[in-house]
């Protein structure tokens, strides 16, 4: 795995390649945004967004025209405005500094594992969880071959779930996809979709709540 560290502070640059080296990827490091946009196709991102040379928002939105490689900012700015517009951007998760080297292996890992299944999935047309089928380029649902009608939010709620089944997706990152705010009204609205989401599927036990934290989906059988 190819990782492109945009990072102009040489100490934490040192940290963070060090780290992911010991894991076997192989990082390569642009100090600023023209470097970024020269550098050769990789497996992942990690983008500051306090750079020299242009804005990290302004290059997120650049590299993700570009291509849709997997895409982590890694950055002091902890504001929810920031987070929120990074992930507009294209970023897809966002790691405030300072943080623990663990924490950052492990949001790598989990990017790339989502990224592979949405490519994968993606190329066969649908998730299918037991007899629940999720199709994404048509947004829409069948359940035991029974199409189901969900609204436009319920489908996104769905579909984000379903990206990587047993994995729970915080509250707020959910909030950010699907309303473009980690609001606290956003944070009612989630539950009272997800209720309806429940409700229409017939399959209570598949979207399961994680108490204080989020949700995540859960295949019958397991």
């Amino acid at each position: 795995m190819r990782v492109l560290l945009v990072e102009d502070d040489d100490r934490v640059a040192g940290a963070i390649s060090s780290s992911l080296g010991r894991q076997g990827y192989v990082v390569e490091r642009a100090c600023t945004g023209a470097q970024a946009l020269a550098a050769a196709p990789v497996d992942l991102v990690l983008l500051d967004l306090g750079l020299p040379d242009v804005e990290g928002i302004e290059l997120c939105q650049r590299l993700r025209e570009r291509d849709s490689v997997p895409m982590i900012m890694v950055t002091a700015r902890g504001q929810d405005v920031d987070k929120v517009k990074g992930l507009r951007a294209g970023a897809d998760d966002y790691l405030v500094k300072p943080f623990a080297l663990a924490e950052l292996l492990a949001r790598v890992q989990a990017v790339l594992r989502r990224s592979a299944t949405w490519r994968r999935r993606d190329e066969s047309g649908s998730i299918i969880l037991d007899d629940v089928v999720i199709d994404l380029a048509g947004r829409s649902v069948t359940v035991g071959d029974q199409p189901v009608n969900l609204t436009r939010k319920e489908f996104d709620i769905l579909a984000m779930l379903a990206s990587d089944p047993g994995v729970v997706f915080p509250r707020d990152r959910i909030m950010v996809h699907v309303w473009d705010a980690p609001t606290e009204g956003a944070s009612r609205t989630l539950d009272v979709h997800v209720a309806m989401l429940r409700s229409k599927l017939g399959r209570p036990g598949l979207v399961e709540t994680v108490r204080s934290v989020g949700y995540r989906l859960r295949p019958q059988h397991s």
